[in-house]
């Protein structure tokens, strides 16, 4: 019941930070955090439980519980945690105590409804990391979609009703592919076995043959693919990470992001083993395009957050890279990306909108030479732009380093070319760090190079620095990196028996 106590905690805690509104504006805010708290104890409670002698007999189940539904058709309330949905509940609830950090100042519109549709959102991706029917999975993968358009139309920035418009075409198409997907083959589960079922292990047992398997397992891939985001279905992203409230942006890098990969290894390869190793070398070669392509977007960039947003879809690219490659290496690969890129995208997603908030624009070319002005706030962005450029000792480079170790057994020229995106991240991680916080110091409100003083009595040119909650959400996440790339096995362990499970189940049959 721990699991359903979870989800029901966000969606309740949602609920009531909307009705709190309307006694004082500033208790949505507390009572999102309460929720998010005990939301964190509960998934101690499980990361506590998770010892090798508590498993199921499968070998990889920590959690795993089944209730009738609608069963008629097949379909149950059937949850489970396993060493990798556990991982990613970890950085969910984290995440969402950043995001709710992010909002507790920049959000002054509407804070109940705004707190509402944060924590469903993450009950959304609660569910989806957790859901093992196919059709509660997809409930809840529409669930975490309609809050987050909300978030970006109503707090999103000048141009937001385009970018969550987007968001919701992108994400609404392909997740009616998607469910075209599952709803064939819970047919197809029909036809051989004589009864209706979307339960994720009895749909394993499935027999397609040749272009039929092919073609639902690729409506499963841009599925998950689009909400990756892939190239070349990765258009949306930018848009709305650069319109989004700065929470939203933390919700979309750090956790949305993840429940793509998520899918693409728990489903989109377990349930279509040959059509997934006959599509690997086209997988593994998308991922290298976006991982380049992306990165060679990133330097055109002016706006600060669409070019988080492009590199942040190029180190996706070593995800999706990782899964197709389909061996331990690259499996653990895919899963430390996915895990350090939520505390890096997310850090440097909240420290454009601090910038923002600052200095009223997202323009890298109206600021330069903060480091003087904003000390700590510069240091930090050194710390995280060092650790998404792959730095050795932090959790970037051990799942990047994984990916393409994993990716040269699969594919040598696919590992090879990938390989130049780390030296693309170098050079456009760099470029950023001179470009804002060295030189000569220049804001919107504030130039050197103008040859006239700022009045004195102008707030906006004595920018306040790091406060010490914000300081404490960035320690928080650099601990975190620093964690993964120091003793990495604490995470590699806990996901290990899911891995090795998946491998031994299917074989490593992908090349």
């Amino acid at each position: 019941m721990i699991v359903v106590w979870l989800i029901l905690i966000l969606f309740v805690g949602g609920a009531l930070a909307w009705a709190s509104e309307a006694l004082d504006s500033r208790l949505p805010r507390l009572t999102a955090l309460i929720a998010m708290v005990f939301s964190l104890i509960f998934v101690v409670m499980l990361c506590l439980d998770n010892f090798p002698d508590q498993l199921s007999p499968g070998g990889q189940w920590l959690v795993l519980e089944k209730w009738s539904w609608i069963a008629r058709f097949g379909i149950f309330l059937q949850v489970g945690v396993d060493g990798l949905s556990l991982l990613m509940l970890v950085l969910t609830v984290f995440l969402g105590l950043m995001a709710i950090g992010a909002a507790w100042h920049e959000i002054t519109e509407r804070p109940g409804f705004f707190y509402f549709n944060l924590l469903w959102t993450l009950a959304g991706v609660v569910g989806v990391f957790t859901a093992l029917d196919l059709f509660l999975f997809f409930f809840f993968w529409e669930v975490m979609l309609i809050p987050m358009y909300l978030i970006i139309a109503i707090w999103g920035h000048e141009n937001r009703a385009y970018a969550a418009m987007k968001f919701f075409v992108f994400t609404q198409v392909s997740g009616l592919i998607l469910l075209i997907a599952i709803m064939c083959l819970a047919y197809f589960h029909f036809v051989q076995f004589g009864r209706f079922s979307f339960d994720y292990f009895e749909l394993q047992n499935v027999v397609l043959e040749g272009r039929f398997q092919m073609l639902v397992m690729l409506g499963f891939f841009i599925g998950f693919a689009t909400k990756l985001p892939a190239f070349p279905l990765h258009s949306w992203l930018p848009d709305a990470h650069s319109q989004a409230p700065t929470a939203g942006s933390v919700l979309l890098a750090g956790v949305l992001l993840k429940t793509g990969a998520y899918g693409l290894i728990r489903f989109a390869v377990p349930l279509f083993p040959e059509a997934a190793a006959d599509f690997a070398p086209v997988a593994m070669t998308i991922a290298v395009i976006g991982i380049l392509y992306c990165a060679k977007l990133a330097f055109a960039q002016t706006d600060i957050k669409r070019l988080i947003a492009y590199t942040s879809v190029s180190h996706m690219g070593f995800v999706l890279l990782g899964v197709y490659a389909w061996n331990i290496y690259g499996l653990q690969g895919a899963l430390m990306t996915m895990l350090a890129h939520g505390l890096t995208s997310s850090a440097l997603f909240m420290l454009a909108g601090g910038l923002q908030h600052r200095f009223h624009t997202r323009d890298m070319g109206k600021m330069s030479g903060l480091w003087a002005q904003l000390p700590m706030m510069s240091a930090m962005a050194l710390f995280f732009s060092i650790a998404a450029l792959g730095m050795p000792g932090l959790g970037n480079f051990i799942g990047e380093f994984l990916s393409l170790l994993g990716a040269f057994q699969a594919n040598h020229a696919a590992a090879i070319v990938a390989a130049l995106g780390l030296i693309f991240a170098s050079v456009y991680s760099l470029w950023v760090i001179q470009r804002v916080f060295h030189g000569p110091y220049h804001t919107p409100n504030h130039s050197t190079d103008c040859g006239s003083e700022p009045a004195r009595d102008d707030p906006h040119n004595h920018p306040t620095d790091l406060s010490r909650a914000e300081l404490l959400c960035y320690s928080a996440m650099a601990l975190g990196l620093v964690w993964m790339g120091m003793y990495p096995q604490t995470f590699l362990a806990m996901a290990e028996p899911t891995m090795s499970y998946l491998l031994a189940s299917l074989g490593e049959v992908l090349p």
